[in-house]
């Protein structure tokens, strides 16, 4: 079993679920658990409605948070199996990595290296560098540590991929901005076959981009591990990820698959993130299976599980979200932006909020859909819901309200689409 390194952070009401934690000291395998082999897409049963994942493999059901563990497994090894591809198994003897001073400037681009020179709540700035080497090939993935000016070492962070979030909100709190340049390992529309991480793994030719990503934020967070907190100032133990859009789903993507971060922020992801493709495919002009970017995805899901064939897909992205259960979730979307597909996404967020109320802890589940504003741009109305989730997960105070849940879909009835999960 996993070793939890957090007291969970609960009401009283919930002393039942007292040792339910909030994040693990551990990227999470599952290694001990069993996977039904992949199947042709063809010979998949259909699926109408959302996917129930509370149900194993097997066809029996359990809704104890002991068998939970068990049921990420499964859901993780579907999500690699049909949408993104096997993320690589890196041993931590391939992976070195230093920090020093920081090589150029702080700049914006898909690096995503933000935080205003302007900021009063900025102090230095270090330069992370990775070193992954697998048999005679070397990838290096660069990330920029923006430190508050005030703060206690080591500090809790936040991990951005193309962070959009103000990092005023975080750095006025004592907390790092660590942005991690995902690019180094896999372009923003990869060909396959000559990114930089095929030199690692030549033979993942058909991963999706996501697969790729989410594996380099977890050597990265090796890396601060293994360098310690004297070194980084960073508290591993306290991290949060956010990204907007493509990066958004980015970092979904990251925070489902590694339990080392305890909060996740995925703002404005559209499909493919957290928005359902089942749901998705009853609206108009929205990403979907088949009009999304397939190099982020195996590239047959624009084919064998474009428009109703999506049923044959065996999870959806209630089921991605609920990945991050039992740690905390907060989701940003924007109903002025039709192609992020947001009613998808609020039948989405509740549905897998429904596995955090399971277990009695559905205030780790927080979303806001707004309009208003551009695309990426957070407005100052939900700056508090930000700041409550760093309070309450990042800094440990536990009496702080994080259910938010702020939508304009009162008449979506997204209970219909769990009616099958009994």
């Amino acid at each position: 079993m996993r070793t939890a390194i957090i007291a969970a952070l609960l009401m009283p009401t919930l002393s039942a679920h007292a040792q339910i934690p909030c994040v693990y000291d551990k990227e999470y395998s599952g290694i001990e658990y069993k996977v039904a082999p992949v199947v042709a897409p063809e010979q998949l049963p259909l699926i109408e409605k959302l996917p129930d994942p509370f149900r194993f493999q097997d066809g029996t059901r359990s809704t104890d948070f002991k068998d939970w563990e068990h049921h990420r497994y499964e859901i993780s090894q579907l999500f690699q199996q049909y949408e993104i591809g096997q993320r690589p198994n890196t041993p931590l003897s391939e992976i070195t990595a230093e920090i020093g001073e920081p090589a150029a400037p702080q700049g914006g681009g898909f690096g995503g290296f933000g935080g205003a020179p302007q900021d009063e709540t900025l102090g230095e700035r270090k330069s992370l560098r990775v070193t992954i080497k697998h048999g005679d090939a070397e990838l290096v993935i660069t990330a920029m540590i923006q430190y508050p000016k005030e703060m206690s070492e080591p500090c809790p962070a936040l991990l951005g991929v193309t962070n959009t979030l103000p990092t005023r909100l975080f750095t006025s709190r004592g907390c790092a901005i660590v942005n991690i340049n995902v690019l180094d390992v896999c372009s923003h529309t990869q060909k396959r076959g000559q990114e930089p991480i095929n030199r690692l793994y030549p033979e993942l030719i058909d991963n999706g981009s996501y697969s790729f990503w989410g594996w380099g934020v977890s050597r990265v967070i090796d890396a601060l591990q293994m360098l310690g907190e004297k070194k980084t100032k960073i508290d591993t133990r306290h991290l949060a990820i956010s990204g907007c859009s493509w990066a958004g789903k980015c970092a979904l993507y990251c925070g489902a698959f590694d339990e080392r971060i305890c909060l996740v922020i995925p703002q404005e992801p559209g499909g493919g993130g957290i928005a359902s493709w089942r749901f998705s495919e009853t609206l108009g002009n929205v990403e979907r299976s088949f009009n999304t970017n397939d190099a982020w995805f195996f590239a047959n899901i624009k084919t064998d599980y474009a428009n109703e064939k999506i049923a044959r897909l065996p999870v959806d992205h209630h089921e991605l979200a609920a990945l991050v259960c039992p740690r905390a979730l907060l989701y940003f979307g924007n109903t002025d932006w039709e192609w992020l597909a947001d009613a998808s996404g609020y039948v989405s967020v509740n549905a897998a909020k429904e596995v955090w109320r399971t277990f009695g802890i559905q205030d780790r589940v927080g979303y806001s859909i707004s309009s208003g504003h551009g695309h990426c741009q957070l407005p100052q109305s939900e700056y508090p819901m930000v700041e409550a989730f760093i309070d309450r997960f990042l800094l440990e105070k536990p009496d702080v309200q994080t259910e938010f849940a702020q939508a304009p879909f009162e008449n979506v009835d997204w209970k219909s689409w769990i009616a099958n999960w009994k």
